[in-house]
């Protein structure tokens, strides 16, 4: 698909064009008009999902008046290479009840969304949508360049004592790092996870956090991730991996409204606790970036941190959509499977003063219940993770696909891993680290396609100012950077 261009339609006359040509979903009313009045769009951005559609999201202030006609609708219009059409209600505005969280009860409360998501899946090949007074960007058919991020948001979590400075941008530089890479023109932008740390109260007398929002209402969204992010969701598409932080007992909920793909159901909703052996598992699919490459997107959510039992429920959902894993890496034309979940497998988490512990235990053990001590399907050559915070870029001489950890782009950073690595520092048995870069700075990564299909991938760390680190150049399972070792930045 080519890039979008804008042509600004009044309000006034996206009425007179539903009138004139009476256009699926129009409706000539004033309340359509203010329904689609710039001042209650909060935010859109268009999200890819499960066979590669892509779907406009908005979130919306706007509430129906007293005496509003039957039928009528709080989601705006949406023009779609010159048709005009209303957004479809993903969920309506309303206060949640108090559910068990992650935090004490007395460290929580309902979670509030005062506004009202709408989405709209677009047909494939559109070249051209506005929503109220924005246009927004669409897929193109071979992305050249994908942002990678995770781990963005900002912690405030009593549990730690960790009250991460959020007014403070050197502190917390996600905004920072969204205007820098938005200002790179990226084709696709791939989050892995972790959008939202606020979740707990900022005690009053710090004073780098003081009054900001908390909890997992849209005030906390707002300005944990749509505020800040709002350069990069203009900018360009969004594929979007779920992290810890929006598991069902922490910020589900609005993972569910905003940001997951699929449709919205109630069960899934992490709204009742009794339904969270389903919110919290979501299956895999995959994005194709062109004929040649793909991600596969893995739902990590809820897994654990230690290796799993063949008698456990995960145990057993997490080896059935690994199964589904390796028919997603098998389809024909593909030379790049590129699978994505926001807890690394084959990586490390750095220890302060001890060796680095090994990558994820649990989905380790039910992977290698599949694979051995391959753990991957044969049909994946790059892992990309996040939830360490800090840059990785792993090459094996064990033949094990290449792995690129980018969890540094807004929480807290991690301690530096040591360097040189300990001789007996291993992420999983069986895997030995040919080579490793790394750093524990605030920033991001970038993919850009290499001109060959057949040739990979070049994969770029850079810092928050947009200074670049490391230039990585992958191959099949390869991936060799210009720089090993810790990198200043």
């Amino acid at each position: 698909m080519q890039a979008s261009r804008w042509i600004p339609i009044s309000a006034a006359a996206t009425l007179a064009a539903c009138g004139a040509l009476s256009l699926s979903g129009c409706n000539s009313s004033s309340d359509a008009d203010a329904a689609s009045a710039p001042a209650n769009i909060q935010s859109a951005w268009v999200v890819l999902g499960e066979g590669s559609h892509a779907t406009a999201r908005a979130i919306t202030s706007y509430a129906l008046p007293a005496g509003a006609p039957a039928g009528a609708s709080v989601c705006p219009q949406i023009v779609v290479d010159g048709r005009i059409s209303r957004m479809a209600l993903r969920v309506g505005a309303g206060t949640v009840a108090l559910r068990p969280t992650a935090s004490d009860p007395s460290d929580s409360k309902p979670s509030d969304f005062p506004v009202s998501v709408c989405e709209m899946q677009l047909p494939d090949g559109a070249n051209q949508v506005t929503l109220a007074d924005r246009s927004l960007p669409l897929p193109k058919a071979q992305p050249q360049r994908v942002l990678l991020i995770a781990d963005t948001g900002c912690r405030l979590k009593k549990a730690d004592n960790a009250w991460q400075p959020c007014s403070d941008p050197a502190g917390w530089p996600f905004a920072t790092v969204a205007a820098t890479a938005a200002g790179m023109a990226p084709d696709l932008v791939l989050h892995i996870g972790d959008y939202h740390y606020r979740e707990n109260a900022c005690p009053p007398d710090v004073a780098g956090c003081k009054g900001s929002p908390w909890g997992y209402g849209w005030d906390t969204w707002q300005a944990d991730f749509f505020k800040p992010a709002a350069p990069l969701l203009a900018s360009a598409p969004w594929i979007m991996a779920r992290g810890n932080h929006e598991e069902c007992a922490r910020a589900g909920q609005g993972w569910f409204r905003f940001l997951d793909p699929r449709a919205y159901s109630e069960q899934s909703s992490c709204n009742l606790a009794a339904n969270d052996n389903v919110g919290n598992y979501s299956e895999p699919y995959a994005v194709a970036l062109g004929s040649d490459t793909q991600v596969v997107v893995f739902d990590s959510a809820k897994t654990g941190k230690a290796a799993l039992k063949p008698t456990d429920l995960q145990f057993a959902i997490y080896q059935k959509q690994f199964q589904s894993v390796a028919a997603l890496t098998a389809k024909a034309g593909v030379t790049t499977n590129i699978f994505t979940n926001h807890h690394p497998i084959l990586a490390f988490a750095p220890v302060a003063g001890s060796t680095p512990a090994p990558g994820n235990p649990a989905l380790q053990s039910a992977m290698s219940s599949l694979y051995q001590q391959a753990y991957y399907p044969p049909g994946v050559h790059v892992a990309l993770h996040g939830h360490v915070h800090d840059f990785q870029a792993i090459n094996f001489a064990s033949g094990h696909p290449a792995t690129v950890v980018t969890g540094n782009a807004g929480d807290n950073l991690d301690v530096a891993l040591p360097d040189p690595l300990p001789a007996s520092a291993s992420p999983a048995p069986g895997t030995t680290i040919d080579r490793i870069t790394h750093h524990a700075s605030f920033g991001f990564a970038m993919m850009e396609r290499r001109a060959s299909p057949a040739s990979g991938w070049t994969f770029k760390a850079y810092t928050t100012a947009g200074k670049l680190l490391a230039t990585c150049q992958q191959s099949g399972r390869t991936l060799a950077c210009d720089k090993t070792g810790f990198l200043a930045p």
